[in-house]
């Protein structure tokens, strides 16, 4: 007798983009969609989360209520933070056909609440961790990981940005040797990487390996390609086909979102974690698909004219 159960809705995994703020996280949003999708000047990053999915070029900001209102890409940096739940970017990029990719904002901006990244992380997958070479693994993201490392199941990625920072060889592995052991069991892999070096290498593929971009890349589209689709229930209705409509896409979710924010911005007892101002066909499209097809890429990867590599 065969089962008459609706097979279950299906999704991508939703991987985090955090770290501290100015630690790379928009360069790499950039550099994984194949586009300066997202400001990246130090004076333009003061954004709410940034949850970027496949589908037609279009920019959404919903509000805390779930109301969803057009947006100019160009004035992401008008959006009024306290009546913000994120923006939703919507971009045909190979890499988002993989995963979606939420661009949190800096775990340490003394200008930014908690509540605002913290009110997303039920809904997270997988992080991508960014955390600055000359002042790797600081207490204030050691403290904050420690906050969420349960309620994230992976795939969990370490990088080690701004690796070009450390001048010298032997700085180079002490940061390696230094962060490795202190993390250890805490991510499924650690990477050093220089994302402007990724952004500038075009063609030359000695300079793209050398900017550590290569091994992040292989390992993030075959632990993608492994993943399995995460089921959705009654409860997760967020969970929308890449091909719907923008305007249909995280109603249930948002307002969830929004409910978070509000107790946690009313609540006295809400403790937000350590915070310590800073100092401070996939991935890459064209670059991945001439990795998986064995060939050498045809097409330079985009400049971005302004990085906050």
């Amino acid at each position: 007798m065969h089962s008459t159960e609706s097979p279950q809705p299906q999704r991508k995994p939703r991987l985090a983009l955090m770290g501290e703020f100015s630690a790379g996280k928009s360069t790499l949003t950039n550099l994984l969609v194949g586009r300066q999708i997202l400001p990246t000047r130090v004076t333009a990053t003061r954004l709410p989360p940034v949850w970027i999915s496949y589908g037609e070029e279009a920019a959404y900001v919903v509000s805390n209520d779930g109301t969803q209102s057009a947006i100019n890409p160009e004035d992401l940096n008008e959006v009024a933070m306290e009546t913000t739940a994120m923006i939703r970017l919507f971009f045909p990029s190979d890499a988002l056909t993989l995963c979606d990719l939420i661009d949190m904002p800096g775990i340490s901006d003394p200008n930014m609440p908690a509540e605002v990244w913290q009110s997303l992380m039920p809904h997270v997958d997988g992080v991508i961790w960014c955390t600055h070479a000359t002042q790797a693994w600081r207490q204030s993201e050691a403290a904050v990981w420690e906050s969420i490392a349960d309620g994230v199941s992976g795939p969990n990625i370490l990088l080690i940005t701004h690796f070009d920072k450390l001048r010298s060889d032997r700085d180079r592995a002490r940061v390696n040797a230094r962060v490795g052991k202190e993390t250890d069991g805490l991510f499924d892999s650690i990477f050093p990487v220089s994302l402007s070096q990724a952004l500038d290498a075009g063609d030359d593929m000695e300079a793209w390996s050398n900017s550590g971009a290569d091994k992040l890349v292989e390992f993030l589209v075959e632990t993608l390609l492994n993943q399995p689709h995460r089921g959705v229930s009654a409860s997760n209705t967020s969970a929308v086909p890449a091909d719907s409509a923008p305007e249909q896409i995280s109603q249930a979710e948002v307002f969830a979102i929004g409910e978070v924010r509000d107790a946690a911005e009313h609540s006295q007892q809400e403790a937000a974690p350590a915070a310590v101002p800073a100092g401070g066909d996939y991935v890459v499209p064209r670059r991945v698909k001439a990795q998986r097809q064995g060939a050498r890429p045809s097409v330079r990867q985009p400049r971005l004219d302004v990085l906050d590599e």
